[in-house]
């Protein structure tokens, strides 16, 4: 079988790259390529040049979000039959009903996890869509386990640069990249098997939901989400000798 005439696309339009990282490595076994954005407008030019088979899309990014970009693809002759799956760390009643009703085919709430998302994909496009592009090669528990601490270590690699724009936020008062950070982060946590992350980095960005902000019990908080990073680090660092 010539696998390679056999591979489509499959867009992930998040401003996360781990989370770009992570979907990518759950597909790693399938003649699938993943195509990247990091903005809805974008995604919508990515999605016209590549003809994806699907959309993973996020609703919280920066200048263009998921919402927007499902209203304008909707109604786009080219892409309005792609289907989906909107991915999101915040699923509250709202987001699903309002991603659902611009024509959001599945959601599925961070962090990711590898079965649900196959699972989906299939009763979307069909079990044998997976099938046809199934590799010979499949993953054992011991390479399952590295990509894992594989994810951890691109998450460990890439913080001290987020901490850092966290506290340049925190002292300016700016609400939209905390959240958006924190969001984030949010998502990750339970991906690299640290949910106590998602936990902290969730109820910070409920925190920056509502009206009235402490922004000094703020700081505390997110002294708590580094302070989660820290213990992380130091287990990766001992799975390492």
């Amino acid at each position: 079988m010539d696998t390679k005439k056999e591979q489509v696309n499959i867009l992930v339009v998040d401003d996360s790259d781990l989370i770009c990282h992570t979907l990518k490595t759950f597909f790693s076994n399938y003649n699938i390529e993943i195509v990247f954005s990091h903005d809805g407008l974008d995604g919508i030019q990515k999605a016209a040049m590549t003809k994806p088979a699907l959309i993973f899309l996020d609703l919280l990014m920066p200048n263009f979000d998921g919402i927007k970009m499902l209203q304008v693809i909707k109604v786009l002759d080219g892409l309005k039959n792609i289907p989906v799956i909107v991915i999101s760390g915040n699923t509250n009643r709202s987001n699903v009903v309002t991603a659902i009703e611009t024509g959001a085919d599945r959601i599925i709430s961070k962090p990711l996890q590898k079965e649900i998302i196959l699972k989906n994909v299939a009763e979307i496009l069909g079990e044998e869509f997976l099938e046809n592009l199934k590799k010979t090669n499949v993953f054992s528990s011991t390479e399952i386990k590295d990509i894992k601490k594989e994810m951890c270590g691109y998450f460990l690699s890439t913080f001290p640069q987020k901490k850092k724009i966290i506290l340049q936020a925190l002292d300016d008062s700016d609400y939209d990249t905390i959240k958006t950070l924190m969001h984030e982060i949010r998502g990750i946590g339970g991906t690299i098997g640290y949910p106590n992350l998602s936990l902290l980095g969730g109820i910070i960005e409920d925190q920056l939901g509502g009206k009235y902000l402490n922004w000094e019990k703020l700081r505390v908080m997110c002294d708590q989400v580094f302070a989660a990073v820290n213990e992380i680090e130091k287990s990766y660092k001992e799975l390492e000798i």
